[in-house]
Protein backbone atom coordinates (compact mmCIF):
# COMPACT_ATOMS: atom_id res chain seq x y z
CA UNK A 1 0.00 0.00 0.00
CA UNK A 2 1.60 3.59 -1.07
CA UNK A 3 1.56 6.00 1.69
CA UNK A 4 -1.42 8.60 1.19
CA UNK A 5 -1.64 12.31 2.54
CA UNK A 6 -4.36 10.86 5.39
CA UNK A 7 -1.88 8.37 6.56
CA UNK A 8 1.00 11.14 6.96
CA UNK A 9 -1.67 13.71 8.93
CA UNK A 10 -2.66 10.50 11.19
CA UNK A 11 0.63 10.03 12.38
CA UNK A 12 1.91 13.41 12.84
CA UNK A 13 -1.64 14.31 14.57
CA UNK A 14 -1.27 11.12 17.00
CA UNK A 15 2.52 12.52 17.23
CA UNK A 16 1.51 15.82 17.85
CA UNK A 17 -1.21 14.36 20.48
CA UNK A 18 0.22 12.05 22.20
CA UNK A 19 -2.52 9.36 22.38
CA UNK A 20 -4.70 7.95 19.65
CA UNK A 21 -7.76 9.09 21.17
CA UNK A 22 -7.23 12.55 21.34
CA UNK A 23 -5.48 12.51 18.06
CA UNK A 24 -9.06 11.02 16.59
CA UNK A 25 -10.94 13.51 18.07
CA UNK A 26 -8.83 16.27 16.32
CA UNK A 27 -9.18 14.67 13.54
CA UNK A 28 -13.17 14.42 13.77
CA UNK A 29 -13.13 10.19 13.09
CA UNK A 30 -13.95 7.83 15.69
CA UNK A 31 -10.74 6.03 17.60
CA UNK A 32 -11.39 2.72 15.94
CA UNK A 33 -10.79 4.49 12.43
CA UNK A 34 -8.17 5.51 13.46
CA UNK A 35 -6.67 2.62 14.51
CA UNK A 36 -7.07 0.75 12.14
CA UNK A 37 -5.47 3.06 9.54
CA UNK A 38 -2.30 3.25 11.70
CA UNK A 39 -2.19 -0.55 11.97
CA UNK A 40 -2.53 -0.60 7.83
CA UNK A 41 0.23 2.36 7.86
CA UNK A 42 2.57 0.77 10.01
CA UNK A 43 1.71 -3.00 8.21
CA UNK A 44 2.62 -1.21 4.61
CA UNK A 45 5.93 0.03 6.13
CA UNK A 46 6.75 -3.19 7.58
CA UNK A 47 7.37 -1.81 11.23
CA UNK A 48 5.59 -0.22 14.29
CA UNK A 49 5.55 3.64 14.43
CA UNK A 50 4.31 4.21 17.60
CA UNK A 51 4.90 2.38 21.53
CA UNK A 52 1.55 2.48 23.89
CA UNK A 53 2.29 2.81 27.40
CA UNK A 54 0.16 3.81 30.29
CA UNK A 55 0.49 7.90 29.57
CA UNK A 56 -0.23 7.30 25.77
CA UNK A 57 2.31 6.90 22.78
CA UNK A 58 5.15 7.83 21.51
CA UNK A 59 7.46 7.24 18.18
CA UNK A 60 9.36 4.16 17.55
CA UNK A 61 13.13 4.81 15.72
CA UNK A 62 10.91 3.95 12.73
CA UNK A 63 8.14 6.47 13.55
CA UNK A 64 10.27 9.06 14.58
CA UNK A 65 11.80 8.98 10.72
CA UNK A 66 8.53 8.46 9.14
CA UNK A 67 6.90 11.69 10.93
CA UNK A 68 10.08 13.51 9.96
CA UNK A 69 9.27 13.21 6.11
CA UNK A 70 5.57 13.16 6.43
CA UNK A 71 5.77 17.14 8.29
CA UNK A 72 8.11 17.91 5.53
CA UNK A 73 6.06 16.68 3.31
CA UNK A 74 2.58 18.39 4.88
CA UNK A 75 4.65 21.79 5.00
CA UNK A 76 5.29 21.25 1.33
CA UNK A 77 1.57 20.58 0.47
CA UNK A 78 0.20 23.08 2.87
CA UNK A 79 2.62 25.88 1.17
CA UNK A 80 2.03 24.75 -2.64
CA UNK A 81 -2.12 24.86 -2.19
CA UNK A 82 -1.95 27.93 0.02
CA UNK A 83 0.26 29.41 -3.02
CA UNK A 84 -2.33 28.41 -5.45
CA UNK A 85 -5.09 30.32 -3.86
CA UNK A 86 -3.47 33.34 -3.43
CA UNK A 87 -2.36 32.89 -7.31
CA UNK A 88 -6.26 32.90 -8.03
CA UNK A 89 -6.73 35.98 -6.34
CA UNK A 90 -8.75 34.59 -3.71
CA UNK A 91 -6.78 36.25 -0.51
CA UNK A 92 -9.47 36.11 2.48
CA UNK A 93 -10.99 39.37 3.35
CA UNK A 94 -12.29 38.70 6.72
CA UNK A 95 -9.95 36.93 8.91
CA UNK A 96 -10.98 35.35 12.58
CA UNK A 97 -8.27 35.52 15.28
CA UNK A 98 -8.71 33.83 18.39
CA UNK A 99 -6.69 35.21 21.69
CA UNK A 100 -6.31 34.22 25.40
CA UNK A 101 -7.90 36.66 27.70
CA UNK A 102 -5.61 38.92 28.23
CA UNK A 103 -5.31 42.93 29.43
CA UNK A 104 -3.46 43.28 26.66
CA UNK A 105 -5.66 42.21 24.28
CA UNK A 106 -7.40 45.62 23.15
CA UNK A 107 -4.52 46.89 22.27
CA UNK A 108 -3.20 43.21 20.55
CA UNK A 109 -6.41 43.47 18.66
CA UNK A 110 -6.19 47.79 17.66
CA UNK A 111 -2.25 46.62 16.19
CA UNK A 112 -3.61 43.33 14.42
CA UNK A 113 -6.44 44.89 13.15
CA UNK A 114 -4.36 47.83 11.23
CA UNK A 115 -1.25 45.64 10.04
CA UNK A 116 -4.02 43.65 7.97
CA UNK A 117 -6.05 46.42 6.28
CA UNK A 118 -7.55 45.90 4.58
CA UNK A 119 -8.50 42.87 5.05
CA UNK A 120 -11.62 42.69 8.47
CA UNK A 121 -11.07 40.96 11.89
CA UNK A 122 -13.33 39.44 14.45
CA UNK A 123 -12.29 38.39 17.13
CA UNK A 124 -13.11 35.50 19.80
CA UNK A 125 -11.52 35.89 23.95
CA UNK A 126 -11.39 32.43 25.35
CA UNK A 127 -9.31 31.96 28.74
CA UNK A 128 -9.43 28.35 27.55
CA UNK A 129 -6.05 26.57 25.21
CA UNK A 130 -7.73 23.78 24.27
CA UNK A 131 -10.85 25.69 22.78
CA UNK A 132 -8.94 28.07 21.23
CA UNK A 133 -6.93 25.04 19.44
CA UNK A 134 -10.24 23.36 18.65
CA UNK A 135 -11.46 26.43 17.05
CA UNK A 136 -8.89 26.21 14.59
CA UNK A 137 -8.43 22.38 13.73
CA UNK A 138 -12.63 23.07 13.00
CA UNK A 139 -11.78 26.02 11.26
CA UNK A 140 -13.88 28.67 13.24
CA UNK A 141 -10.75 30.76 13.49
CA UNK A 142 -7.37 31.23 11.31
CA UNK A 143 -5.28 32.36 14.08
CA UNK A 144 -5.25 32.46 17.57
CA UNK A 145 -3.28 33.89 20.59
CA UNK A 146 -2.51 31.20 22.76
CA UNK A 147 -1.25 30.49 26.47
CA UNK A 148 -0.28 27.09 27.50
CA UNK A 149 1.37 26.16 31.05
CA UNK A 150 4.89 25.13 31.04
CA UNK A 151 3.80 21.98 32.44
CA UNK A 152 1.45 21.08 30.16
CA UNK A 153 0.82 21.02 25.96
CA UNK A 154 -2.18 21.51 23.76
CA UNK A 155 -1.99 19.68 20.87
CA UNK A 156 -2.65 21.14 17.03
CA UNK A 157 -4.27 19.86 14.15
CA UNK A 158 -1.33 18.58 11.01
CA UNK A 159 -2.64 21.69 9.48
CA UNK A 160 -1.79 24.64 11.91
CA UNK A 161 1.54 25.50 12.55
CA UNK A 162 2.44 27.71 15.82
CA UNK A 163 5.18 30.16 16.20
CA UNK A 164 6.38 31.26 19.82
CA UNK A 165 6.05 34.56 20.88
CA UNK A 166 7.02 34.24 24.24
CA UNK A 167 9.37 31.36 25.67
CA UNK A 168 8.05 31.81 29.41
CA UNK A 169 6.06 34.39 31.16
CA UNK A 170 5.39 34.03 34.61
CA UNK A 171 1.85 34.15 36.48
CA UNK A 172 1.72 36.68 38.91
CA UNK A 173 -1.07 36.58 42.07
CA UNK A 174 -3.73 38.92 42.85
CA UNK A 175 -4.73 39.67 46.28
CA UNK A 176 -6.76 42.73 48.16
CA UNK A 177 -4.60 45.68 48.55
CA UNK A 178 -5.44 45.54 52.10
CA UNK A 179 -4.05 42.24 52.70
CA UNK A 180 -1.38 41.41 55.10
CA UNK A 181 1.30 40.31 52.28
CA UNK A 182 0.28 43.39 49.42
CA UNK A 183 3.01 46.21 50.83
CA UNK A 184 5.43 43.45 49.98
CA UNK A 185 6.50 43.72 46.42
CA UNK A 186 7.53 39.81 45.61
CA UNK A 187 5.48 37.21 47.52
CA UNK A 188 6.51 33.53 48.49
CA UNK A 189 4.08 31.32 47.22
CA UNK A 190 4.74 29.29 50.87
CA UNK A 191 3.11 32.50 52.40
CA UNK A 192 -0.55 31.91 50.80
CA UNK A 193 -0.75 28.70 52.49
CA UNK A 194 -3.72 29.68 54.45
CA UNK A 195 -5.79 31.13 51.75
CA UNK A 196 -8.70 30.72 49.83
CA UNK A 197 -8.26 30.19 45.97
CA UNK A 198 -10.08 30.85 42.81
CA UNK A 199 -9.62 28.29 40.33
CA UNK A 200 -7.45 29.40 37.38
CA UNK A 201 -9.21 29.18 33.76
CA UNK A 202 -8.66 26.93 31.79
CA UNK A 203 -8.16 23.36 34.00
CA UNK A 204 -8.78 21.82 30.95
CA UNK A 205 -5.37 22.58 29.96
CA UNK A 206 -3.15 21.87 32.83
CA UNK A 207 -3.45 24.90 34.56
CA UNK A 208 -5.38 23.73 37.85
CA UNK A 209 -3.40 20.53 37.67
CA UNK A 210 0.35 23.18 37.74
CA UNK A 211 -1.56 25.47 40.52
CA UNK A 212 -1.73 22.48 43.29
CA UNK A 213 2.05 20.73 41.88
CA UNK A 214 3.24 24.41 42.80
CA UNK A 215 2.27 24.72 45.78
CA UNK A 216 2.90 20.92 46.78
CA UNK A 217 6.39 22.11 46.52
CA UNK A 218 5.78 25.25 48.69
CA UNK A 219 4.41 22.61 51.13
CA UNK A 220 0.93 23.03 51.40
CA UNK A 221 -2.06 21.65 49.51
CA UNK A 222 -4.07 24.65 47.69
CA UNK A 223 -7.82 25.11 49.14
CA UNK A 224 -9.56 26.25 45.86
CA UNK A 225 -12.79 27.30 46.76
CA UNK A 226 -14.16 29.13 43.88
CA UNK A 227 -14.83 28.99 40.53
CA UNK A 228 -15.19 32.10 38.44
CA UNK A 229 -15.29 33.30 34.82
CA UNK A 230 -12.05 35.44 33.71
CA UNK A 231 -13.20 38.78 35.80
CA UNK A 232 -15.70 37.18 37.43
CA UNK A 233 -14.15 36.92 41.25
CA UNK A 234 -12.84 40.07 41.13
CA UNK A 235 -14.88 41.36 43.68
CA UNK A 236 -14.26 37.87 45.77
CA UNK A 237 -10.38 38.77 45.77
CA UNK A 238 -11.16 42.79 46.74
CA UNK A 239 -12.93 42.02 49.55
CA UNK A 240 -9.78 39.50 50.70
CA UNK A 241 -12.02 36.27 50.21
CA UNK A 242 -9.63 34.88 47.88
CA UNK A 243 -6.85 35.00 45.98
CA UNK A 244 -6.17 34.45 42.11
CA UNK A 245 -3.12 33.54 39.57
CA UNK A 246 -3.00 36.35 37.17
CA UNK A 247 -1.45 36.43 33.49
CA UNK A 248 1.42 39.28 34.17
CA UNK A 249 0.58 41.95 32.13
CA UNK A 250 -2.71 42.17 34.67
CA UNK A 251 -3.42 45.95 36.42
CA UNK A 252 -4.39 46.45 39.30
CA UNK A 253 -7.62 48.17 40.40
CA UNK A 254 -8.83 49.92 43.63
CA UNK A 255 -9.27 47.76 46.05
CA UNK A 256 -7.19 44.88 43.91
CA UNK A 257 -3.19 44.49 44.17
CA UNK A 258 -1.04 42.45 41.63
CA UNK A 259 2.34 41.09 42.96
CA UNK A 260 5.31 38.82 41.60
CA UNK A 261 5.79 35.23 43.22
CA UNK A 262 9.78 35.07 44.40
CA UNK A 263 11.28 32.45 42.04
CA UNK A 264 8.48 32.00 39.71
CA UNK A 265 7.28 29.01 41.02
CA UNK A 266 4.13 28.82 38.01
CA UNK A 267 5.31 29.58 34.66
CA UNK A 268 4.08 30.00 30.98
CA UNK A 269 4.60 30.60 27.06
CA UNK A 270 2.39 32.21 25.04
CA UNK A 271 2.14 30.89 20.80
CA UNK A 272 0.86 32.04 17.62
CA UNK A 273 -0.99 29.84 15.77
CA UNK A 274 -2.86 29.52 12.31
CA UNK A 275 -4.35 27.89 10.01
CA UNK A 276 -1.72 27.61 7.12
CA UNK A 277 -4.57 27.56 4.34
CA UNK A 278 -5.72 30.68 5.56
CA UNK A 279 -2.90 33.37 6.30
CA UNK A 280 -0.31 34.02 4.07
CA UNK A 281 3.51 34.72 5.01
CA UNK A 282 3.54 38.09 5.36
CA UNK A 283 -0.04 38.75 7.26
CA UNK A 284 1.66 36.00 9.62
CA UNK A 285 4.39 38.59 9.68
CA UNK A 286 2.38 41.42 10.49
CA UNK A 287 0.21 39.88 12.86
CA UNK A 288 3.31 38.72 15.12
CA UNK A 289 5.11 41.83 15.13
CA UNK A 290 1.53 43.23 16.30
CA UNK A 291 0.53 40.67 18.81
CA UNK A 292 5.05 41.31 20.00
CA UNK A 293 4.86 45.14 19.64
CA UNK A 294 1.32 45.15 22.17
CA UNK A 295 2.11 42.61 24.77
CA UNK A 296 6.12 44.65 25.11
CA UNK A 297 4.42 47.90 25.50
CA UNK A 298 1.90 46.17 28.31
CA UNK A 299 5.02 44.66 30.14
CA UNK A 300 6.47 47.84 30.21
CA UNK A 301 3.95 49.91 31.38
CA UNK A 302 3.29 47.63 34.44
CA UNK A 303 5.14 48.67 37.41
CA UNK A 304 4.78 44.94 38.56
CA UNK A 305 5.95 43.51 35.74
CA UNK A 306 8.06 45.74 34.00
CA UNK A 307 11.28 44.99 36.62
CA UNK A 308 10.78 41.35 36.20
CA UNK A 309 10.88 41.91 31.49
CA UNK A 310 13.86 44.02 32.30
CA UNK A 311 15.77 41.64 34.03
CA UNK A 312 14.94 38.74 31.28
CA UNK A 313 15.32 40.00 27.90
CA UNK A 314 15.66 36.48 26.62
CA UNK A 315 12.41 36.19 26.73
CA UNK A 316 11.41 39.67 24.69
CA UNK A 317 10.07 38.90 21.28
CA UNK A 318 10.67 40.89 18.28
CA UNK A 319 8.99 43.88 17.73
CA UNK A 320 10.89 45.65 14.35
Amino acid sequence: MDPEIRHLRAICAIAEAGSVTRAAALLGISQPALTGLLQRFERSLGGTLFERGRTGVRPTALGERALQRARLVLAELDSFAGDLTLAAGTTPMLLRMGSAHMECVGTMVERVQAALSPVELTVQIDPSAISLAQGLTHHRTDFAVIGMNDDSDVPLAPDVAQRTVLPRLPFFIALSADHPLADREEINLADLADEAWISPPGADDGSLAALRTACRRAGFSPKVRYEAPSGGGRQLVQTGRAVQLVEPTSMGAEGLAIRRLIGDPLCGRLVLAWCRSRVTADQLEAIYLAVAGAYTDHALRSTTYAPWWAAHPEVHPRTT
